[in-house]
């Protein structure tokens, strides 16, 4: 099986690595412990073009394809702060690709050009308090005023809430269910709209996490991204990218797990020989080993997909489901093997283990995957 990547996704691959481990890596421990990362990061992405690999040139993107994206993904796991990483992707591959897809001329300059720049930090508000995977049933209200939506009510678990210039936003403009959705460019400094609190979470420490309310926030229509009502159909076809990059981000943090328990087995000495002389660690890495192939060659199936632009549900799903339940089972064999090491924070594994965990319940859950699966295999 030809490798995708050519000598071009390999040099990209080379840059993102360089400045990945010059400018990340050492801060990973300070950055979760801090509790957030510095906001000229994003700025620094910006100029790199990290932000728009496979967005629109017209609006400061690069046009490449998405093993580009793919590249990019892997490398960044290279950071060891899973923080970070999400809240790059939710810049990058999460907030803006509907704007670069079906937004105007003009929410594209007021909105994606600065994002790509890294000049604006973007979210994506989709959950709430009482609604996560159950997309159908947002309750946040978009009432028309004139030429003005009116909007009302609450988001939950939004990646770079706490200053977020602005977001692409689910509302509820319609009657119950699915049909009455809409998206939104909303940009925060509208009046009525708050942050209620940061969310102190297990994991991801690094990333600024919140619950926001919006009172009586007034924005121009204009503001709608596609046709009003039809949200839910581009929040479902974004959200395959989320997981997409969701998955491809498991399968590298799961090599670079691996990466450090050959190496700390070489080292560690027990019982008057390196831990990797014992058959029971050397036969459970192996095993993982292969099994990681196997969700890259699952993972890579459905970038090939997208990339073509194909309808990749299916493997998209799948890619996620694996990926994301094998990496629970890597983390905490890869914790073990380093015994006490793997407990303390300044070891990658240990940080690794407690973010991994977000996998499964981030961006659709593993359980909903299941469903999905399960409704397109007919049952």
């Amino acid at each position: 099986m030809p490798s995708p990547f050519t000598e071009e996704h390999e040099a990209f691959r080379k840059t993102v690595r360089t400045f990945v481990e010059k400018e990340m890596t050492p801060h990973a421990l300070e950055w979760d412990r801090a509790g957030i990362f510095p906001r000229e990061l994003f700025q620094k992405f910006g100029e790199l073009g990290f932000f728009g690999i496979n967005h629109d040139p017209k609006y400061g993107g690069s046009g490449l394809d998405y093993w580009y994206v793919t590249a990019f993904t892997e490398e960044l796991t290279r950071s060891r702060n899973a923080g970070v990483n999400m809240a790059m992707m939710v810049q990058g591959q999460m907030a803006t690709p509907i704007i670069n897809e079906i937004g105007t001329d003009e929410q594209k300059r007021e909105f994606l050009a600065p994002a790509l720049a890294g000049e604006k930090i973007a979210a994506l508000g989709v959950s709430e308090p009482g609604c996560g995977s159950d997309v159908a049933n947002i309750q946040t209200t978009a009432r028309r005023d004139g030429d003005d939506y009116v909007i009302n009510g609450s988001k939950m678990w939004i990646t770079n809430g706490t200053r977020a210039d602005f977001i692409t936003l689910a509302v509820r403009t319609g009657g119950p269910g699915y049909g009455g959705i809409s998206l939104v460019t909303f940009p925060t400094d509208v009046k009525g709209f708050g942050v209620s609190k940061k969310l102190d979470k297990v994991g991801n420490l690094s990333s600024d996490t919140a619950i926001l309310y919006f009172e009586d926030c007034r924005i121009p229509r204009r503001y709608v991204l596609g046709e009003e009502n039809e949200g839910f159909y581009h929040i479902m076809m974004n959200f395959q990218g989320e997981r997409l990059v969701g998955a491809l981000a498991a399968v590298a943090g799961m090599e670079r797990m691996i990466e450090d328990a050959l190496e700390y087995g070489k080292e560690r000495q027990a019982f008057g020989k390196p831990l990797l002389g014992f058959q029971v660690w050397r036969h459970k890495l192996v095993e993982h080993m292969a099994a990681i192939e196997a969700a890259r060659r699952l993972t890579y199936h459905a970038v090939d997909l997208f990339n073509a632009k194909e309808n990749a549900v299916r493997e998209i799903s799948m890619a996620k489901l694996f990926a994301g339940d094998l990496a629970q089972k890597v983390a905490y064999d890869v914790q073990q093997f380093f015994g006490g090491m793997g407990y303390i924070e300044e070891t990658h594994i240990a940080r690794a283990w407690r973010d991994i965990r977000l996998i499964t319940i981030g961006g659709g859950t593993s359980e909903v995957m299941k469903e999905i699966l399960s409704k397109m295999s007919g049952f």
